[in-house]
Order: C-alpha cells, then sequence, then structure tokens
C-alpha cells in the first residue's frame, strides 16, 4: 500500500532540516511513508516520529526522526525526546522541531549521520573540518 503525502514541501522547519541533512557528505532525500527521509546508503533521518497513539490517529506533529548511540539515545529521553512508534525498540529517538534548539537539531543530525554513513562519508564529513 502506497503512503500519501502527509507533509507540506515548503514546511519552514522541514527546509531547515533539510538545509542541515542534506548538506552532509553522499546526503540525498527520499519519501518513505509519506515523509521525507535523508540517507546515504541507509536512512540517518526522518522529519516525522509518533507515539503509537498519535500514529492511529493520523496526526503529524513536526519532529525529527534519528538513530543514535545507545547513551546518547537515552539522555535525549530523559530530556524529553521520544521513542517513536515502530522504530524506537531499533535505537531512534524524535524531537520536536516547534522551538527546537537549532544547533542540538544539527548535532543530532551528525550523530545519526555517522551511525548510518560508510567511513570513507564519515572521513570526508571530517575532512571538512
Amino acid at each position: 500500500m502506497a503512503h500519501g503525502i502527509t507533509f507540506d514541501p515548503a514546511d519552514p522547519l522541514l527546509a531547515r532540516v533539510r538545509a542541515i541533512a542534506v548538506a552532509l557528505p553522499g546526503a540525498q532525500e527520499k519519501i518513505s511513508h509519506g515523509r521525507p527521509a535523508c540517507f546515504t546508503r541507509k536512512v540517518f533521518a526522518f522529519s516525522a516520529g509518533t507515539t503509537r497513539a498519535e500514529h492511529a490517529e493520523g496526526l503529524h506533529p513536526h519532529r525529527l526522526t534519528v538513530l543514535l548511540e545507545p547513551d546518547e539515545r537515552l539522555a535525549m529521553l530523559e530530556e524529553g525526546a521520544i521513542e517513536p512508534a515502530y522504530l524506537g525498540p531499533y535505537g531512534w529517538i524524535a524531537v520536536d522541531l516547534e522551538g527546537a534548539d537549532w544547533s542540538l537539531v544539527a548535532e543530532l543530525i551528525d550523530a545519526s549521520y555517522r551511525m548510518t554513513a560508510t567511513k570513507r562519508l564519515v572521513a570526508e564529513l571530517d575532512a571538512r573540518g
């Protein structure tokens, strides 16, 4: 079953996430389950993230979903991040983008990218300084 588009392409919060994510070496965007996802060979950021109850109600809050190292994940959950439906058990967390600290958003995208990108791409990122 194909998923319909569940986002506004002109959304300014999405534009900020895209600007951060696609600036990383080899990063691209695709639509996955009706929402934007940034990837190299694997997805490292979803512009989505719902609890099971929100998902069941068809809600799509402004959230960013990323994959983190276990210790970083636990710290973010203690700081108010949520464990998103379906991906949470696999190490992913979601943070609200409304009123977000954009330096933290950039750090989370960077950390998730480093978890999923090839060694060559991470080395290319590190070489940028």
